[in-house]
């Protein structure tokens, strides 16, 4: 009997041993080693899945408001060589759209992602193609003011901010979220009167309670810069089209804008959007940081900034911040920008691998062109980082080759390569990595290319491809790294670990 039971206890201990050998191994002809392997804590993202459906906005309002208050106790801002920070916060500890499941949630984060594609590449092929905005509706800026009740078709629902900041508008200030945009440049937030405000989270900004609010004239330098404006009793009206067919319309202002105690600047080109159709939602408006004349960025003469986004799932915040030194850790790169279009941020890299395996990427697919075609660009506001179909193709593939140990399903929307892995704590997988210049190599963490679709236990791998010319390296790959623009020395610099 004695025997018996010791053989038994032998057999579940070879069992186990044999099992946990397989939740952690790849195939042998992978020639993988664990220093190329990421750790998948799928209990873990399992649990978030359940907890952000839970959020509860009111009471994350409230500690956003506090904590930015202890984050901003810095020396009062007054030229570009001071430094300052605002909070970050993911789109769901503000809003609960109350999906019933968490794959509902997914399905509506993909199908906003893929509008703001869609923006972009639109945006770049009519600069690439030397189209104005204004010729595809040359009388829109017009009509939309003259009948302010022009209907607006319901894409609120579709809003496409994923992660907002907190800044204060007018004297006396008054706070607001906005969407953190490094895809645009033109500032703007809805202002009464509205024709077609979408509901948002603050009050809608009065420009009559504020004593620092100002018409910019046609002729101001900066309504001249504007892509669409129109002039109507000497003051300047501002339009900006977002390629998915959503838009902002009203006039185009300066305002005082203030972060918390940090300080405050003046004069800032802020459009007053009297007409704002299908965007944003929850948001004030919008915060421009990309690489154009109108950008806050470019406004404030900021020789640097910062932002680190945490785990959407997460109802933790971190830091945008300004003027501040990247970390000594940062993984670096050169800073492009395209000649045809100064809006996005470029980055210079020469392949990615897979399990420490370059794969097979020509070097021109993340290259820009003479024409201004090609590319990759690093954005805020896309979620899922999209490849040239040759590029996704290789590195896709490469990572279903290292593991052929975990179970294949189904695809969902843009993915096209999921795993069942509902009966694993945690596996590890083989690392992503992009690659720059001088053998620098950014690593990414599993969760942030392997993420649940649902919480039942479906990972997919959360790269897409596109038909465009142009890469995006999306915020689910930048999430938990503080991504560095250092626009005084044109480079962008990826540190993880440091929100």
């Amino acid at each position: 009997m004695a025997f018996s039971k010791s053989l038994l206890s032998f057999t579940f201990t070879i069992s186990l041993f044999i099992t946990t050998i397989s939740l952690f191994s790849f195939p042998t002809s992978s020639r993988i080693t664990p220093s190329h392997t990421s750790l998948l804590d799928v209990s873990s993202s399992i649990h978030q899945t359940k907890q952000v459906l839970n959020f509860n906005p009111n009471k994350n309002l409230l500690e956003s408001s506090n904590n930015q208050e202890k984050i901003t106790q810095h020396k009062p801002f007054s030229n570009s060589s001071n430094s300052f920070s605002i909070l970050i916060h993911p789109r769901e500890t503000l809003l609960n759209e109350h999906h019933k499941d968490y794959k509902k949630l997914v399905l509506a984060r993909l199908a906003r992602d893929s509008a703001r594609v869609n923006s972009l590449t639109t945006k770049l092929k009519l600069s690439l193609n030397n189209i104005k905005k204004s010729d595809l509706h040359p009388t829109q800026v017009e009509l939309q003011q003259e009948d302010l009740s022009t209907p607006v078709s319901s894409g609120t629902g579709q809003g496409s901010g994923e992660y907002f900041t907190r800044l204060e508008v007018g004297q006396p200030a008054k706070p607001y979220y906005m969407v953190l945009d490094t895809g645009s440049d033109v500032n703007w937030i809805q202002c009464k009167p509205c024709s077609e405000c979408y509901q948002q989270t603050d009050p809608i900004y009065d420009p009559t309670s504020s004593s620092t609010y100002e018409s910019l004239t046609c002729e101001a330098q900066q309504c001249q810069k504007l892509e669409v404006s129109a002039c109507r009793s000497g003051k300047c009206l501002y339009q900006v089209n977002y390629g998915d067919g959503s838009f902002t319309v009203g006039e185009y202002m300066t305002e005082t804008v203030s972060f918390g105690s940090s300080g405050s600047i003046n004069r800032v080109a802020i459009g007053c959007g009297h007409d704002n159709e299908g965007l944003f939602v929850g948001a004030a408006g919008l915060l421009g940081l990309g690489g154009g004349a109108l950008s806050l960025t470019s406004q404030i003469k900021a020789s640097s900034f910062s932002y680190c986004l945490v785990d959407r799932n997460s109802d933790k915040s971190s830091t945008l911040e300004f003027n501040s030194l990247k970390p000594a850790d940062s993984v670096t790169a050169p800073l492009l920008r395209n000649q045809k279009l100064d809006t996005f941020y470029y980055v210079q890299i020469t392949g990615m691998s897979v399990g420490g395996q370059m794969v097979s990427v020509p070097p021109e697919i993340f290259s820009v062109d003479q024409t201004g075609s090609g590319g990759i660009i690093v954005d805020s506001g896309t979620a899922i980082t999209r490849l040239q179909t040759q590029a996704y193709n290789s590195v896709r593939d490469e990572f279903k080759r290292l593991t052929q140990n975990l179970r294949l399903t189904d695809g969902i929307a843009l993915f096209d390569t999921c795993y069942d892995l509902s009966n694993l704590q945690s596996v590890r997988v083989p690392t992503v990595s992009f690659h720059f210049g001088g053998d620098k190599v950014w690593d990414l963490p599993a969760k942030n290319y392997l993420i649940p679709v649902d919480s039942s236990g479906i990972f997919c791998f959360a790269f897409a491809p596109t038909s465009s010319a142009l890469s995006i390296i999306g915020n689910v790959q930048q999430q938990g790294t503080r991504v560095s623009f250092d626009l005084a020395n044109n480079l962008v610099g990826f540190s993880p670990n440091k929100c």
